[in-house]
């Protein structure tokens, strides 16, 4: 039998829960890592994309000669990583002369590799070859508009993966509300041919449009790219449901006497029991005995100043 050990220090204890399986998962972190070989450009790249993503991301620098992700046996390593780092998702650049400046973009689950999909970089702009106003320059960690146009992301299956990749990649934390004036930045993704897309990052213009919300120009900061595809694995069909599989809801309590209307709302029923007063008991000091009490006494006294005046006139 395999030995648990517990964590006896608070700091070490408080890590673990925060790496633990939560009902509502937060926004996944992203390994980036390069291979046994890269290029000039390759690099630019992946320096970009850990800028792009720097509070959500792990930067690996050194050469990596054992990931090998589409290999068998050249995961294990990539699994450690992602073990050892807690992130939920990887990018791996690597440069051969059959594939060159080649990126492979991964999701892991239970820090196994989920999917992969493996693009080639080419017409690569970094973001110092843009000029712009660098007040509209995108602030560290907001929320970004991601922008999917073509109809090959809904038909084409390599393109539907990629499409998931990527939005898992650049949307960050998911929320539920959003303030039109904290979101700044776009990326924009165009289908150019089956197994080729654009890929860009804008800033957010906010312009006056007469009208309460306002009218948005697009400026390009970079970088920008042309993704090729090249090979994917997704997942099969067993994984993707463990993978896709939600705590169930609770069912919500039942109100008593409490219904529903689509005109009037929330309607509700109150039963007050039937008031029995004659049976109730009066208190001592109650205001309607001491009234009779008090009549009681001065209709004593008139009767005894009255039998006063009898006796002395009949004397």
């Amino acid at each position: 039998m395999m030995r648990i050990k517990t964590p006896k220090k608070g700091r070490i204890r408080r890590e673990l829960e925060k790496r633990a399986p939560k009902l509502v998962e937060t926004g996944k972190k992203t390994l980036i890592l390069q291979g046994t070989k890269t290029s000039g450009l390759l690099n630019t790249v992946l320096t970009e994309i850990y800028h792009l993503k720097r509070e959500s991301s792990v930067r690996y620098t050194r050469r990596n000669d054992n990931v090998r992700p589409f290999e068998s046996g050249g995961e294990t390593s990539l699994e450690f990583f992602s073990q050892k780092t807690d992130c939920g998702m990887f990018v791996f650049g690597s440069h051969s002369k059959k594939r060159p400046d080649n990126l492979i973009l991964g999701r892991m689950y239970d820090h196994h590799i989920y999917d992969l999909v493996e693009v080639g970089v080419e017409n690569f702009k970094s973001m110092e070859s843009f000029v712009y106003d660098k007040k509209l320059a995108p602030k560290m960690g907001s929320k970004p508009f991601i922008a999917f146009i073509g109809e090959g992301f809904e038909s084409v299956e390599e393109l539907k993966h990629l499409k998931e990749v990527l939005l898992d990649l650049f949307r960050g934390e998911v929320v539920e509300n959003l303030n039109l004036a904290g979101v700044d930045r776009a990326y924009v993704c165009t289908a150019l041919s089956s197994n080729r897309v654009f890929f860009t990052h804008c800033a957010l213009r906010l312009k006056k449009s007469g009208t309460i919300v306002p009218r948005m120009e697009l400026v390009e900061v970079g970088p920008s790219m042309d993704l090729v595809l090249r090979r994917h694995r997704p997942p099969n069909d067993s994984l993707r449901k463990e993978a896709m599989k939600t705590a169930a809801d609770k069912p919500k309590k039942k109100e008593k006497n409490v219904s529903r209307d689509v005109i009037q709302g929330k309607i509700g029923k109150v039963y007050i029991p039937d008031q029995q007063l004659g049976d109730m008991n009066l208190p001592n000091k109650a205001k309607g005995v001491k009234r009779e009490r008090r009549e009681a006494k001065m209709n004593k006294q008139a009767n005894g100043h009255a039998s006063k005046k009898q006796k002395g006139g009949s004397d």
